[in-house]
Formats: structure tokens, C-alpha cells, sequence
């Protein structure tokens, strides 16, 4: 059955259980998820709640792929751009303005569409997590980004695996964000970042995109060497000079990482654009590990994506 009729078959499935539908599209990073987020959102009146945890942040276009105004078609996109680099944004924060938008689609009868790669943030909607109540403690935070900046990322992480191992292995030490939050909860007792399930509130359908491995990682490489190209080295130059510090949690994404290193004379560029290409290759890698365990996901052949209908 081609994907627009298994999609139209769900949304009348959705009708007839008098549920509110939900589609997800997941899939690692590279393989083409925004192309198809925007076939879907035509032909079925969609809009796109990104769930992506680095194009929340506005001046990181490039090294995120944030899709420009330009590029969406005149579908409606939510959840990129609304918080600075050295603004904090919790799992919480994204499942509570998550839920509001879809209602808020929802009320006008249009399809609300899931589409990244953040598999917290895609499962805290999806599964209705119960995420702790346990407000920020600044006091511990302060501490561990201290330890953070003395020690560096690897090293924090260390104390994550020591005190949550279930939790240091779901989140890469690269996402100092997540891991101090995780520590936060753990320090004060509370439960960690294995959110608990609630009752799903959608009747969800989950659309995977995968490629053979190979094929996957010539195209990362490809669109590393085209951030390059438009003007990523620019683009993290221009972070550094608007005052945004390297150790940020958000400076730790994929491509920022690596370019501050080349900046301050640590490597070459084409050093840099290599471990770009072999970090981001590793994400991904941790990404299929994440969304293989759904059993309810309907798979396609990223080769298929241009005959989609």
C-alpha cells in the first residue's frame, strides 16, 4: 500500500475511534525527513511541529539544517527559532508548547505533524510523559557547569553514568543541557531522565525513513561539506562575536563544536569538517538505535521518497 493511502486509511481510522491524529515523522538525521514532512502537510492539510533540540535556537540556521521561510511552502512551521543560545529549554518546555499547537491545529481541523529527530522530545508527546515537577536548582547547576568547564564534557558525563547509568546511556555527552538536568533531578532525589509512560492522548501514526548505511553516510558527508559551503564557519564566528560562549550547552551542537576548536587553532578546517562528518555519522547511528525499538512505525526505503504519493 503506497504511504498517502496507509495515511488516509489512519486519518479515517482517527474519525471512526473519535481520536485526535497525530502523524510523526522520524528517522535520523540526513535522511530527508523535512522533504517529506512537506508532502505530507500538502496533501493533507499538515503543519510541522519541528522536534528538533538545536533549531530551537535562533542564529543556528545552517549547522541545525533549519529549513528557511523560503523553503516551507507556505506550511505552517513551529518550534524553531524561539530561544536564544544561551537560553535554557527543558524536555518539559517542548511537550507543553508541543501539546498546545496540536491543540490549536487540531481546533482547525488540520493534521498536526511531528518531524525531527529528538527522540526525547518526540516521545515525551508521543507517550504522554509524566516528566518530573522538580523546578531548576540553580545552585547545583552553577556547580556543574563549573565542573563542566574545568573538566570538559566527557568528564561530566562520567558523573551521569555514576549516578544514572540508564539515563548517561540515553543521553550523548555532547548535550550538556541534558546531562546537567539529568544530574539536577538525581542529586535531589527525584526520578531521572527515564520520564514515566502516561495514556497516549493521539492516536499516533509513526513514519521511519531509513537508507542503506553506506548510502546514509555519503549523504551526511555531502551536507556537511554544503553547510561548509553556505557559511557555517561564518555562521559560528558570528555566535562567538555576539557574546555567546563556547562552553554553552547550545555552542556544543554538531558542526559548532568542531568549528570553535579550527577558530582557536586547534585543527584545520578540513581537520574540523572530517570530525563534523564522523560525529555526526555516530549521531546518527544513535538515532536508528532510538527509533528501532518503536514496534508501531511504519518503515520506508529512503530511495522511495521521490515516488511518494
Amino acid at each position: 500500500m503506497k504511504l498517502f493511502e496507509k495515511i488516509r486509511q489512519f486519518l479515517l481510522e482517527s474519525a471512526e475511534l473519535n481520536k485526535k491524529p497525530l502523524i510523526a515523522i522520524v528517522g535520523p538525521t540526513a535522511s530527508g525527513k523535512t522533504a517529506l514532512s512537506l508532502k505530507i502537510a500538502k496533501e493533507f492539510h499538515g503543519e510541522i511541529i519541528s522536534a528538533d533540540s538545536r533549531q530551537i535556537y535562533r542564529y543556528m540556521d545552517i549547522g541545525t539544517d533549519k529549513i528557511p521561510v523560503n523553503g516551507q511552502a507556505g506550511i505552517k512551521h513551529y518550534l524553531l527559532d524561539i530561544i536564544d543560545p544561551n537560553e535554557s529549554f527543558t524536555v518539559a518546555d517542548f511537550k507543553r508548547m508541543a501539546l498546545k499547537i496540536i491543540a490549536d491545529i487540531h481546533a482547525r481541523r488540520n493534521v498536526p505533524i511531528l518531524c525531527g529527530g529528538t527522540g526525547l522530545y518526540l516521545d515525551a508527546v508521543i507517550e504522554n510523559y509524566q516528566i518530573p515537577q522538580i523546578p531548576p536548582q540553580y545552585g547545583i547547576r552553577q556547580q556543574l557547569a563549573r565542573y563542566y568547564e574545568q573538566y570538559g564534557a566527557a568528564a561530566l558525563h562520567d558523573l551521569l553514568k555514576d549516578r544514572d547509568p540508564e539515563a548517561a546511556q540515553k543521553i550523548h555527552p555532547n548535550n550538556v543541557r541534558y546531562v546537567i538536568r539529568a544530574l539536577e533531578i538525581k542529586m535531589v532525589g527525584g526520578i531521572a531522565q527515564k520520564e514515566r509512560k502516561g495514556e497516549r492522548i493521539f492516536h499516533v501514526m509513526k513514519i521511519g525513513i531509513e537508507w542503506p548505511r553506506e548510502v546514509l553516510y555519503e549523504r551526511i558527508n555531502r551536507r556537511v561539506d554544503s553547510q561548509l559551503e553556505r557559511g557555517l564557519l561564518n555562521e559560528v564566528k558570528t555566535l562567538l562575536m555576539k557574546g555567546y560562549h563556547e562552553k554553552l550547552p547550545a555552542m556544543s551542537s554538531l558542526g559548532y563544536l568542531e568549528l570553535i576548536s579550527h577558530i582557536k587553532g586547534e585543527k584545520s578546517l578540513a581537520e574540523a569538517a572530517e570530525e563534523i562528518k564522523k560525529n555526526t555519522r555516530n549521531y546518527a547511528k544513535r538515532q536508528l538505535t532510538w527509533f528501532r525499538k518503536y514496534k508501531d512505525i511504519t518503515w520506508i526505503e529512503g530511495q522511495e521518497l521521490e515516488k511518494i504519493n
